[in-house]
Order: C-alpha cells, then sequence, then structure tokens
C-alpha cells in the first residue's frame, strides 16, 4: 500500500510542479492574472506561479504580417476598382492587447478593410496611381490610430495591387498610346528646327566669306564625282558669280503693258 501512496504523491507533486513552471519564450511576454486580475508582465525565460490561484497567457511580440483580401472600391471619379493591401503590425503594450480587445489580429484586420474602403473612395484613381506612397502613408496613420488603444503598432501599409476594368485598361493604354506619338512629334519638330536653324547659321558664315563658298563648291564636286556616273566640268566661281550678274533683268509689267525702269 505505501508504493500507492508513494505514487500518488509524485503524481500529485509532477502536476503541481507542471501548473507552477512555466517558460516564456524569447519572443513572448506572459501576463500573468491572479484570481482573475492582472497581477504583472513576465519576461523571456523560466518562471513560476501559484497553481490554482495564477493563470498565464503568453503574447507573441514578433511583428505580424496580414494581407488585406481584395476589396471592391469607388473611387472619388466613379471607378469600380479592386485593391488589396497587406499590413505589418506589432504588440507593443501586452496587456492591453489581451484586456482591451478580445483578438487582436482579427480586430486589425478588420480596420485594416475598412479604412481601406474609406480612404480609397475618398481619392480619385490618378491620385491613388500616381501618388501611392501619400495612400499608404494615410492608411498606416488611420489605421494605427485605431489600434492603439488595443497595444498595437501598425508600422507599414503597403496597397498591393490596383485591378481595373478591361475598359478603363483599354482607354488609358489608348491615351498612353496618344502621348508617347505627341512627344515623339514634338521631338521630331524640335529636331527639324534646330536643324533649320543651324544651316542657316551655317549659310551666313559661308556666304560672308569668299573662300568658305569656293572651298564649300569643291567638296561639293568632289563629293559628285565620288558616286563615278556622272561627267563634271567644274567652273570658276568668278565665272559662276560673272553669268549670274549677266542675266538679263526683267523689268516689271505695269497695267498699261509698258515695261518700267
Amino acid at each position: 500500500m505505501e508504493w500507492i501512496i508513494y505514487t500518488l504523491l509524485v503524481i500529485v507533486i509532477g502536476v503541481l510542479l507542471g501548473q507552477t513552471v512555466r517558460v516564456v519564450q524569447q519572443y513572448q511576454r506572459g501576463i500573468v492574472f491572479r484570481f482573475g486580475k492582472v497581477s504583472g508582465v513576465r519576461e523571456p525565460g523560466f518562471n513560476l506561479i501559484i497553481p490554482i490561484v495564477d493563470r498565464m497567457v503568453k503574447v507573441d511580440m514578433r511583428t505580424v504580417t496580414m494581407v488585406v483580401e481584395p476589396q471592391e472600391v469607388i473611387t472619388k471619379d466613379n471607378v469600380t476598382i479592386k485593391v488589396d493591401a497587406v499590413v505589418y503590425f506589432a504588440v507593443v503594450e501586452p496587456i492591453s492587447a489581451i484586456v482591451k480587445v478580445l483578438d487582436y489580429v482579427a480586430a486589425t484586420s478588420q480596420i485594416a478593410q475598412t479604412t481601406l474602403r474609406s480612404v480609397l473612395g475618398q481619392s480619385e484613381l490618378d491620385e491613388l496611381l500616381a501618388h501611392r506612397d501619400e495612400t499608404n502613408r494615410r492608411l498606416r496613420e488611420i489605421i494605427d490610430e485605431q489600434t492603439e488603444p488595443w497595444g498595437v503598432k501598425v508600422t507599414v501599409v503597403e496597397v498591393k495591387d490596383v485591378q481595373l476594368p478591361e475598359s478603363m485598361q483599354r482607354a488609358m493604354a489608348k491615351q498612353a498610346e496618344a502621348e508617347r506619338e505627341k512627344r515623339a512629334k514634338l521631338i521630331h519638330a524640335q529636331g527639324e528646327y534646330n536643324a533649320a536653324e543651324t544651316l542657316a547659321d551655317a549659310a551666313r558664315i559661308i556666304g560672308s566669306q569668299n573662300a568658305a563658298i569656293q572651298l564649300r563648291y569643291l567638296q561639293t564636286l568632289t563629293e559628285i564625282a565620288g558616286e563615278g556616273n556622272s561627267t563634271i566640268i567644274p567652273l570658276p566661281i568668278d565665272i559662276i558669280g560673272a553669268i549670274k550678274l549677266g542675266q538679263p533683268q526683267i523689268a516689271p509689267v505695269t497695267g498699261d503693258g509698258k515695261e518700267t525702269h
């Protein structure tokens, strides 16, 4: 009979030790409730509690990555889109995360969904696409303000994907194509204008120097001769000028058929 008593005693002691010893991981904090009232926060490591009297709840302090499922949103300019996002948050006050909210992860998820629809519904589509960083900042500030009483700190909110209707995608593609064509035409026109200015400057410089005209004339003859399919009879520049000056001038004719001088 004695061994039975010893066995029962060992079992009872083992059960009491199992209820007394608590190990808290490095990434956790232990909230101890004594008769239902918070008595303190236990740090990572080996901890002892009073059996039956105390109860420990462990809280994970690591950053949680939560994906917000796609939300259908009507923007300010009446465009229906689907948007999903990702939220990074962590518990900074373990007591508040346990005492003030039933499930801080689910509560943060619901706040993120409603805030996403609300903020994007107040923005126009162009603003959402062009200023996504500003939208992310506004989302983070609003969600963090709502979760602060729960001891939850929201560090990052990122809009992942914006799904547009097919009709809107086609319209935006046409607009982008038109913008590219417009830029191409402007660049081509600017190039033609610059080339014309350069040629005009070159013509003024060559026209003011007789030697430059002669050099350009000889260069042109060399280029033509290089083709090998023409017979070229070079004439001095002075002869060409004399021929030009020797051309008869046609006098204008008045209304009565007489020439004016």
